[in-house]
């Protein structure tokens, strides 16, 4: 979170993190946005009669309709599917005018945030993986640039990278993270080793079934899942590597 912003928080639930970044002082004022009622009310009596009131301003609206164009340069989305975060963004481009800074954390459907990034101009600079009460998020942090700068950089974020037999094209950087891969660790490895279990259950449940169109589905999901374990098995490869275990 760049210091000193004035940042909204879409889907903001309790306005817990506006009012957060207002008392640390990390932003001047906050917006906290959210479209169901309750939520809102509950966000309205987390900040009403505190110091903060006049730097934190609750509004009830769906997605970007609670702020105005120029009202933020920063804005956040966190605890909804990547799917939904793109709809968001996309829905009123036009509320994107003067913000600079983009910071979302999808619970799932990581690959449509990065997408909806790529496609409009807004250049992914970090990324972030961490678990907590046993559930795993990745946090997105893009920026928007000038298109010189756009294009050269995501040319050289999205450029192939060999991986075993595998070469982790564009497509699979976009699902499994550009910055991700680079640096592997184990809340990675488990995320996309829980993927690979899910992708057994998948295929388990079309064992018993012959005909054309689910034998099709069927070797699409065993291609990607024997891709995902080559994946996996190179990333646990290379962390042995680097904690000086015997390969």
């Amino acid at each position: 979170m760049p210091q000193g912003s004035k940042v909204a928080d879409i889907g903001s639930d309790h306005a817990l993190l506006p009012a957060y970044l207002v008392k640390e002082g990390i932003v001047t004022f906050s917006i906290a946005g959210e479209v169901n009622k309750g939520p809102y009310e509950a966000a309205l009596r987390q900040v009403k009669g505190t110091l903060i009131e006049d730097k934190v301003s609750v509004r009830l609206g769906d997605g970007l309709a609670v702020i105005k164009p120029g009202e933020v340069d920063c804005i956040t989305i966190a605890g909804m599917g990547g799917s939904l975060i793109a709809s968001i963004l996309n829905a009123d481009k036009a509320k994107l005018e003067g913000v600079n800074t983009l910071i979302l954390q999808p619970n799932v459907g990581e690959e449509f945030v990065r997408r909806w990034l790529s496609e409009n101009g807004w250049l992914l600079q970090e990324e972030h993986i961490l678990e907590e009460d046993g559930k795993i998020y990745e946090i997105l942090l893009a920026s928007k640039v000038d298109s010189d700068t756009f294009m050269k950089e995501e040319q050289h974020l999205y450029q192939d990278q060999p991986l075993g037999t595998l070469t982790l094209d564009r497509s699979w950087l976009m699902q499994l993270g550009p910055y991700l891969v680079r640096q592997p660790d184990e809340v990675l490895i488990k995320k996309w080793s829980n993927e690979i279990r899910k992708q057994e259950r998948i295929l388990s449940t079309m064992a018993a079934t012959n005909s054309n169109e689910v034998k099709e589905k069927r070797e699409h999901f065993e291609a990607y899942k024997r891709a995902l374990e080559e994946i996996v098995a190179c990333w646990q490869k290379d962390k042995r590597s680097l904690n000086g275990w015997k390969n």
